[in-house]
């Protein structure tokens, strides 16, 4: 487990935070902060609303109302570039968003170009330097179709390292690959946790949430029902709703 800075201030504070999607109300009012250095693990069934706070935190999804800050941003307000932001936050899907003309090098080096200016020469030396950091420094030039799923997945990942990032978001990036390929993927993440990144994951893997967050945090309809370490939660969960789901689950 990880051992958050001993710089509090919060990176991410989300105050009521309510999204609808039409009359459907997904998020009812969530409150969460996020602390540098913390690992903080989002558990709950589907449909909890999981993924959309997770989307909010760099309105890829706009919340319908509540606030939400970034550093010392408040991303909700309108004036905030918001794109500034997003330059300081890595976020990694279940599906990989890599181009297919691309090579893994050429993927990773696009948006440092593209966004943070950089040479080619530059952007070409992290991009094999991130790779290496995922354990895919003989794969450099494959395209991603000449990529396993995991393999791909990490080239999501050394992609979102290599802006620089002060938070990586997770969304179940490992549901959509095969059990033996969730591993690498996991492995990487660890290591991430371990060098101090600050990491908010949605996922369904108990094992590596107890191993690896600071924080769990379980989200029912809308709603966070309980927080706490992962020995709290897990060994000794206080809500009725957080046993019923660990006891399916386990």
């Amino acid at each position: 487990m990880t051992t958050a800075s001993l710089d509090n201030r919060p990176v991410v504070r989300i105050e009521g935070l309510h999204k609808y999607f039409g009359s459907l109300e997904v998020l009812k009012g969530v409150d969460m902060e996020v602390s540098r250095g913390e690992v903080v693990v989002i558990l709950g069934p589907s449909g909890s609303g999981k993924s959309t706070l997770l989307r909010c935190v760099n309105l890829l999804e706009r919340p319908t109302a509540g606030r939400i800050w970034f550093e010392d941003a408040c991303i909700t307000d309108p004036k905030t570039d918001i794109n500034r932001i997003r330059e300081k936050v890595g976020m990694v899907f279940q599906s990989f968003n890599l181009f297919p003309h691309l090579s893994a090098r050429g993927n990773i080096m696009l948006a440092q170009r593209k966004v943070l200016k950089r040479s080619k020469e530059e952007a070409s030396r992290i991009a094999v330097e991130q790779l290496g950091k995922v354990g895919l420094e003989d794969r450099i030039d494959y395209l991603p179709a000449q990529l396993s799923g995991g393999q791909q997945q990490r080239v999501a990942i050394a992609r979102a390292l290599a802006m620089d990032p002060h938070v990586m978001l997770f969304d179940e990036a490992t549901s959509a690959l095969d059990p033996e390929l969730v591993r690498g993927v996991l492995d990487v993440m660890r290591e991430l946790a371990l060098g101090g990144m600050t990491m908010i994951v949605v996922t369904h893997e108990m094992g590596f949430a107890r191993e690896v967050a600071d924080r769990v945090v379980f989200m029912d309809a809308g709603v966070i029902v309980e927080e706490g370490t992962p020995t709290e939660v897990f060994d000794h969960p206080r809500s009725p709703r957080t046993k019923d789901f660990l006891g399916h689950i386990a």
